[in-house]
């Protein structure tokens, strides 16, 4: 007789074989609110069919593949030659070329572009996030290249491309071309401005010799690089293209790849720059002026990563919690379980809904959202990156052991999770930025308040929330030790008004009675028991 003891029985199938966009709605409602209706359903139809390849099993399965055969360092060929390629499993270049062909690095070049990307954005990453890396650099690339109109022409058409090509050859010879950036050295971190790495112009004008050492150079497979390099005018930003045109490869020595906690599945490395060529980007001593338009990007793909990973945790929970049996009844349906999920779905919703917002005013492009957008990138980029890993860690818990074991996926996003705060600045560079806009762009402040003061008057909490930071803000004396106070205020609250203004009233209700009334704990799952609950964690459950 066969034996029975090893039946399945009360375990959750996979949550696969499902459209990751149309199965959120507050990501699908924010993409209708800041699109033209004339964009709404070309975006849905392109985004929907995303969303489907981002949920098939077969892309699931390539991001688990990428991961778990990261990238080898080859410095030299058979013979002895230096080479310095960056080896990648196919799965890794398949999701590249797919996050190529979905327009994520050419938001620059259609209407509603940078709204239809931050939505793809989220979507895409939430397979596997180490692609978004460069997709990121290389969409965040434009702006500082256009500083100089003529580099920008000879590269904008490549960068904006949606054909992948990842052989090294000379960039006019590629249909498109993928961007890195080289900043941090070893001995300043975010000081850019210690930085030590040495420009030398050569004979022909605007081209130089670059001397030094890179500490942290993100997909090092790229065709091209941003870098900061002192010239004899001060620090400067410098193109050095991975192979120069006639075809020989530039100087552009890999020393190791970076063994990181996550992000597993994307190449870090330490270049050595040794005579390399490079072309000069802007003036020289203007190389954080020129560069930071790049910063700025790259910036806000932390806050939309970290969105996504929030996403997907919390998706996996909900999900995990439906169909599992505990107690006599489904884990969702008990209270205190529910009340866990609302709370991490609150966080997830206000990510998803602040950086979307984010991106609107990228589209805009008028002064007052520049100026809206100088605060609200780095208060954002601090606080949503900051919630990413407790909500990851949390919504892990959700699964049990379940969710401490690899093959439920949950470790991964675990492990990506504290990496875009660090990126683009860890947060202490975030908050200090935002006093400096304080400080010295009161623009700044103004398109803050503009933007959270319609929906005064729409919740009493959120209006005392606004007059309360108003009071912190009168007073900077000594502002730097609580600066990170007032940047989670700021972030709150315009958190906090953007979901009274746009989110179903008992998702708005939680997030202004926990976040902004003070009435929560320290742990999620500590929501008042009053609020409609239920409501929140069904608008949260993926559509499957």
């Amino acid at each position: 007789m066969a034996a029975t003891t090893h039946t399945v029985t009360n375990q959750a199938p996979p949550l696969v074989g499902y459209d990751v966009f149309t199965a959120d709605r507050t990501l699908v409602a924010a993409v209708e609110r800041h699109l033209d209706p004339e964009l709404l359903d070309e975006s849905r139809a392109e985004l929907s069919r995303l969303g489907q390849s981002a949920g098939s099993a077969q892309l699931q399965e390539w991001g688990v593949l990428a991961n778990e055969f990261p990238p080898r360092l080859r410095t030299h060929d058979r013979y002895g030659n230096r080479i310095d390629e960056v080896e990648f499993h196919p799965a890794w270049h398949r999701l590249l070329g797919k996050g190529v062909s979905a327009g994520l690095t050419a938001a620059w070049a259609r209407p509603g572009g940078h709204v239809r990307r931050a939505a793809a954005f989220i979507v895409w990453t939430q397979v596997e996030a180490g692609t978004g890396c460069p997709l990121s650099m290389t969409h965040a690339a434009v702006p500082a290249l256009r500083v100089d109109p003529a580099l920008a022409a000879e590269w904008e058409p490549r960068l904006t491309s949606t054909l992948y090509d990842q052989e090294l050859r000379p960039a006019a010879q590629k249909p498109g071309v993928l961007f890195g950036m080289g900043m941090t050295e070893k001995q300043g971190g975010s000081d850019v401005r210690a930085n030590t790495t040495s420009a030398r112009p050569l004979a022909e004008d605007g081209t130089y010799a670059l001397t030094g050492h890179k500490w942290f150079c993100s997909a090092p497979m790229s065709d091209g690089f941003l870098v900061l390099a002192q010239a004899p005018g001060g620090l400067t930003c410098f193109l050095v293209p991975r192979v120069l045109a006639d075809g020989t490869r530039n100087v552009f020595l890999l020393q190791r790849l970076k063994d990181k906690l996550g992000n597993r599945s994307n190449a870090s490395s330490e270049v050595e720059f040794d005579g390399t060529w490079a072309r000069r980007v802007g003036e020289e001593g203007r190389g954080v002026r020129t560069i930071i338009e790049m910063v700025a990007a790259t910036r806000l793909d932390c806050a939309l990563g970290s969105a996504s990973l929030m996403r997907q945790a919390v998706a996996q929970a909900i999900h995990h919690c439906a169909y599992r049996e505990a107690f006599g009844g489904k884990l969702v349906d008990k209270p205190l379980m529910r009340n866990v999920l609302a709370d991490l779905a609150l966080e997830s919703e206000a990510a998803t809904t602040l950086t979307l917002r984010l991106a609107a005013a990228y589209d805009d492009g008028s002064a007052q959202e520049r100026a809206f957008l100088r605060l609200a990138v780095p208060a954002a980029k601090y606080w949503v990156t900051k919630r990413c890993t407790p909500v990851v860690t949390e919504a892990s818990e959700c699964l049990g052991g379940n969710g401490y074991v690899e093959e439920s996926g949950m470790p991964r996003l675990l492990r990506e999770s504290p990496l875009n705060s660090v990126w683009e600045g860890a947060g202490n560079v975030q908050a200090l930025d935002v006093l400096r806009a304080l400080q010295r762009e009161p623009q700044a402040l103004d398109a803050f308040l503009r933007e959270v003061g319609q929906a005064r008057g729409a919740d009493h909490r959120l209006d005392g929330a606004i007059k309360n930071l108003l009071t912190e803000l009168a007073d900077l004396e000594g502002v730097e030790a609580r600066a990170r106070r007032v940047v989670e205020r700021i972030a709150l609250v315009l958190q906090g008004s953007l979901l009274v203004r746009y989110a179903p009233p008992a998702v708005a209700d939680a997030f202004c009675a926990s976040r902004l009334g003070g009435d929560w704990g320290s742990a999620f799952g500590t929501l008042p028991h009053s609020l409609d609950l239920a409501s929140v964690v069904e608008r949260a459950r993926p559509a499957v």
